[in-house]
């Protein structure tokens, strides 16, 4: 196991940047727009019930011009079941329309904050002539969000799930992003905040994982 990495591959949400406050928070104040006003708690815990239950955002054998379309149909169908686990789809005079705002609204930046750790990270491993490639369970909106962010200039690689066709936990989706550095697994790390997709996973792949426990909010 290398000391001194030749990559170093980070997940991107919980690692590099966060939602402010919470996703019931955001979904809360989006659906105020279309006159729903819901508590933000309940979301919260709606979205995360829903969003374990469908599984990880990846399309086998998919091309370009269906991805898109995939990825907001996933999507879709996490923010049907989470207003009604909360009962409160009936209460959208057009869900459609509300989920397409939404959708967009989390391409953009205002519902993330980046963690102040992270662009100084960057910049010191980048100082160090060291290679960074995001590697995560996001779909396409990630490119935007990275640019709004900041944060795109730091990468020379992203691997993400819906692209890739596989998630982790898999070590397929490793073996892509290693791909695109011409890398072997042992010298390369990966750090993310989820034990087993990003710390386990990425040891299961034959690279260093690191786990990133961070504090909520921070």
């Amino acid at each position: 196991m290398s000391d001194s990495p030749s990559v170093i591959f980070l997940d991107a949400v919980g690692t590099l940047f966060g939602v402010q406050g919470s996703v019931g928070e955001q979904y809360a104040k989006v659906a105020g727009r279309f006159g729903v006003d819901l508590p933000a708690e309940a979301l919260n815990q709606a979205f995360f019930k829903s969003f374990q239950a469908s599984g990880s955002p990846a399309f086998p054998a998919c091309d370009s011009s269906e991805l898109k379309a995939k990825e907001y149909a996933w999507w879709f169908d996490i923010a049907v079941e989470t207003f009604q686990h909360v009962d409160a789809l009936h209460q959208f005079s057009d869900f459609e329309a509300f989920f397409a705002e939404l959708f967009a609204y989390f391409a953009a930046i205002d519902p993330w904050q980046v963690y102040p750790d992270a662009p100084i990270a960057l910049k010191r491993w980048q100082q160090l002539g060291i290679s960074l490639g995001v590697l995560s369970n996001f779909d396409s909106r990630i490119y935007s969000v990275l640019q709004g962010l900041n944060l795109m200039d730091f990468f020379e690689s992203i691997t993400i799930s819906t692209e890739a066709g596989t998630a982790k936990p898999d070590s397929r989706i490793f073996e892509v992003a290693l791909h695109k550095h011409k890398c072997q697994p042992q010298d390369a790390w990966h750090i993310g905040d989820s034990f087993t997709e990003d710390y386990q996973a990425a040891q299961n792949a034959g690279l260093r994982g690191i786990w990133l426990r961070r504090a909520k909010g921070t």
